[in-house]
C-alpha cells in the first residue's frame, strides 16, 4: 500500500475536506477551486483505487499513454487525461460517449473511441503499441477476457489496473467466488501485484493492479 500520487493528481481541500484532485475543466459537477476539481472516489474506480492507497504505478506526465477501456460518460477518464499524455478511450455506448465527447472538447489529450472494448481489432489502428497503462472499468461478463485481449497493447513494463465488477459477471454467485475465477483467467497473460476490494466507495468490486507476462 502507498500514498504515492501521479504527477499532476494531489490531495486539496475542498469545502474543508480532503480530496483527491486534477487541474481541468469540470465534467460531472464536481467541486472545484480555481483550476482544480475534485476526484470523486465514489463515482470512479481508479479514484477508489488511489483513494485506497493502491499502487497504481502511474507516473503521470505528457509521455504517460493510456487505454481506457470502458469510458463510458467520462467521469474518470477526464481525471486521467487531465495528467496523463495521450488517453485513449473506448466506449460501446452511444449515449454516453456523447458525454465524453463533450469532455474531450477541453482535452486535447483526450481521445474517445466508439468501439466495443471486447473486439481490440476494430481500434487497434488508431491505439499506439506499447502503452504505459491499460484501465479497465467495463460492466460485462467476461471481465478477464477482456484484459486479455487488449494485453496486445500494453508496453512489456505497462500496468493493467482492472475494477472487477462481481454483480456484471454473475449476479447470484459469491463475490468472492467470481473473483477467484477472474483471478484465475488473468493467469494466462498477467501476473497479479496488488489487489484490494474497493468498498466502501465500490460494493462488490475488487480492484486490480497487474502486470503483462512475458511472451
Amino acid at each position: 500500500m502507498t500514498d504515492a500520487l501521479p504527477d499532476g493528481v494531489e490531495r486539496r481541500r475542498f469545502d474543508g475536506a480532503e480530496r483527491l484532485a486534477t487541474r481541468g475543466e469540470p465534467v460531472y459537477g464536481e467541486p472545484t477551486d480555481r483550476e482544480w476539481r475534485a476526484w470523486n472516489p465514489d463515482r470512479s474506480k481508479l479514484g477508489a483505487m488511489l483513494e485506497l492507497g493502491m499502487d497504481v504505478d502511474l507516473a503521470g506526465g505528457d509521455d504517460e499513454t493510456v487505454l481506457y477501456l470502458g469510458a463510458a460518460s467520462g467521469t474518470t477518464v477526464s481525471h486521467v487525461a487531465d495528467f496523463a499524455g495521450p488517453t485513449y478511450a473506448v466506449e460501446f455506448a452511444a449515449r454516453p460517449a456523447r458525454d465524453l465527447l463533450s469532455a474531450a472538447e477541453s482535452r486535447p489529450r483526450l481521445f474517445p473511441l466508439l468501439a466495443d472494448a471486447r473486439k481490440p481489432e476494430t481500434y487497434a489502428h488508431v491505439v499506439e503499441a506499447d502503452v504505459d497503462a491499460v484501465v479497465q472499468d467495463v460492466a460485462t461478463r467476461g471481465q478477464a477476457r477482456v484484459a486479455l485481449e487488449n494485453r496486445r497493447f500494453l508496453a512489456d513494463d505497462g500496468r493493467l489496473l482492472l475494477a472487477v465488477k462481481a454483480r456484471s459477471e454473475d449476479v447470484t454467485r459469491d463475490p468472492e467466488d467470481v473473483f477467484a475465477d477472474v483471478r484465475e483467467e488473468l493467469a494466462e497473460g498477467y501476473e497479479i501485484l496488488e489487489e484490494e476490494r474497493l468498498e466502501p466507495h465500490h460494493a462488490d468490486h475488487l480492484g486490480i493492479v497487474a502486470r503483462p507476462l512475458g511472451e
